[in-house]
């Protein structure tokens, strides 16, 4: 028994190396973490970590795919159990294999049997094509994942965290889209239906990883992803951030409230006599948010709307702000008037509020709004559509809301 002990032990050690010490070291020279250290950051230091299948598939594929080239288990993250699910991308690039497929189900039923939180570490070339056979088929092939996610974000209200922190290709990008939030870490993600070689192929067009689909394409035109971070250690401590502020299944305490960044008085020097004139929503908010940093949501994106989490006497909220003054476009177009819900921004709030509610998290508004921008470009933007998910948002949203005011909401801006 005890010569068995050090073998597993032995096995252990091995397979914990993943794909080995060459691909380790060609991991961190693309400034990125193994999928072990990303897991290691992101628990709580000296917490337990029950590990989810190490030793499946160790000995199949000639010894390739060290427990499947994905490490999943539970573990305590700001002070709360959590399933994680981490590429290994020193693995075959972090591909999918059929097993793969099996402990990521394995992962996420753990997570919805126990309505606990649940962390996707994304690091995947995508399917490893030569056993795509033994990915696709049947009710619990990779389409499963896809429809546990839907199943969590829809009627379970399990939350979902993804970060892209290296390649996310086809159809496993669904993965980290079906999420609440996602994250990317700037010039070592990607997440894109296919990559530049595929595109060129497929289309002739000649573009970049980047521009294609990198971390600010994502975060300030497409809108598919929320936070950009610079590096793999940032993303982790956001990610600790949010996993802090999810529910717990009972009423939260108040934090000890910290006093604004600017007194109230301020407000009169910050507000100009003029309506029409802009002044900087931002600085408002610091006369009037607890002391904390607004940790904005899409800040990139349709910046005419301002969103975010931050604390009000202690309470954590989410906050809806319009912004005033001019802003350019992400991705060329006419500069737009703040003060004004456009399609894209009535689309980031509707996701934010949905976002919001499904963590039980109030919501204060603070309004400046002329109403719904008008015109040709609106309409074939499908303006009507954006602003009927706006009201949908806001009509089953369960969670408290505030709404303050500062000179007018006109129209249909007054939501």
């Amino acid at each position: 028994m005890a010569e068995l002990s050090v073998e597993l032990r032995e096995l252990r050690d091995q397979l914990y190396d993943g794909g080995g010490s060459k691909r380790i070291e060609r991991q961190h020279a693309q400034g990125k973490l193994t999928a072990r250290e990303r897991v290691d950051l992101l628990l709580d230091d000296g917490a337990a970590w029950v590990e989810i299948g190490l030793l499946v598939a160790y000995d199949l594929y000639e010894g390739q795919a060290p427990s499947a080239g994905v490490v999943t288990g539970v573990g305590r993250v700001s002070g709360r159990e959590v399933v994680v699910v981490a590429n290994d991308a020193t693995v075959k690039a972090g591909s999918w294999w059929p097993e793969t497929i099996k402990k990521i189900l394995r992962a996420q039923e753990v997570a919805m049997r126990c309505r606990i939180p649940i962390v996707y570490l994304v690091d995947s070339a995508g399917v490893n094509l030569p056993y795509q056979g033994g990915v696709f088929p049947g009710q619990y092939g990779a389409a499963r994942i896809f429809y546990y996610n839907s199943v969590m974000r829809r009627y379970l209200n399990v939350p979902q965290l993804a970060a892209v922190m290296g390649p996310c290709i086809a159809g496993g990008a669904y993965l980290p889209a079906l999420s609440d939030v996602i994250l990317m870490v700037e010039g070592t993600s990607f997440m894109g239906l296919g990559g530049p070689n595929l595109v060129k192929g497929a289309t002739g067009q000649s573009v970049g990883s980047e521009e294609l689909g990198g971390a600010r394409m994502h975060t300030e035109v497409s809108a598919v992803a929320h936070y950009m971070v610079e590096n793999d250690q940032a993303c982790i401590a956001r990610l600790r951030r949010l996993v802090e502020e999810l529910p717990r299944g009972e009423a939260p305490e108040a934090r000890t409230a910290t006093p604004p960044r600017r007194l109230a008085y301020e407000l009169y020097d910050l507000m100009p006599d003029d309506h029409r004139q802009p002044y900087d929503t931002r600085a408002v908010l610091e006369c009037i948010l607890d002391g904390e940093q607004l940790d904005e949501f899409q800040p990139g994106h349709a910046q005419e709307m301002i969103c975010g989490t931050g604390f009000l006497d202690g309470h954590l909220l989410g906050v809806i702000a319009n912004a005033r003054g001019m802003f350019k476009k992400p991705g060329g177009g006419a500069a737009r008037l703040g003060g004004i819900v456009y399609t894209e921004s009535a689309r980031k709030v509707a996701y934010f509020i949905e976002t919001m509610n499904r963590h039980e998290t109030p919501i204060l508004f603070i309004q400046d709004v002329s109403g719904f921008m008008v015109g040709t470009e609106a309409e074939h933007s499908g303006i009507i559509r954006a602003g009927a998910e706006f009201v949908e948002a806001m009509a089953t949203a369960t969670v408290p809301k505030l709404v303050l005011t500062l000179n007018h909401a006109s129209g249909a801006g007054y939501y």
